[in-house]
């Protein structure tokens, strides 16, 4: 299935204040009865191996130096979906994320219709903190422009 990279259209002012970096990327589907949350739970959930394993190597090299390997320590009344607390929801909107030391992040997903079918846009937020998270974000970031498209390919399946 193919997936777009779009214009983003959020408040990131409402969802991560000051974020310097934002993109989106979106997918079709002809599942007309997707919701938010099932998006992301299928995002999230099977990941493909490559990208677990790159997770994998973040978290090795992250954990010595006291960075979060996963939001698990905020936990929400929203829950969580993988690593990620559910910041809020909707049937058309799921925010997940958290914040470190280094830099904030949010994941927004949004579905909505389009004809008989489903968008699913994955938008990506980010606030670094110091030049850690400045730095983080540009080592990162090649590897997220391939990660969120297969995640979101996933919502296809």
């Amino acid at each position: 299935m193919r997936v777009d990279e779009v214009t983003p259209n959020v408040d990131s002012a409402a969802l991560l204040a000051g974020a310097q970096f934002i993109d989106a990327f979106r997918i079709a589907t002809t599942n007309p009865d997707l919701d938010a949350r099932h998006a992301t739970e299928a995002m999230v959930a099977r990941q493909p191996r490559w990208a677990e394993l790159l997770i994998a190597l973040r978290n090795f090299l992250m954990a010595p130096l006291g960075l979060k390997t996963s939001g698990a320590a905020e936990g929400t009344a929203h829950g969580m979906i993988g690593i990620f607390p559910v910041v809020s929801e909707t049937p058309e909107r799921l925010v997940a994320g958290f914040n470190d030391k280094h830099l904030d992040f949010r994941l927004v997903v949004d579905v909505a219709a389009a004809g008989a079918a489903r968008n699913v846009t994955a938008t990506t937020l980010v606030l670094t903190h110091n030049w850690f998270g400045r730095v983080y974000l540009a080592v990162i970031l090649p590897f997220h422009r391939l990660i969120v498209p297969a995640m979101l390919r996933k919502v296809g399946d």
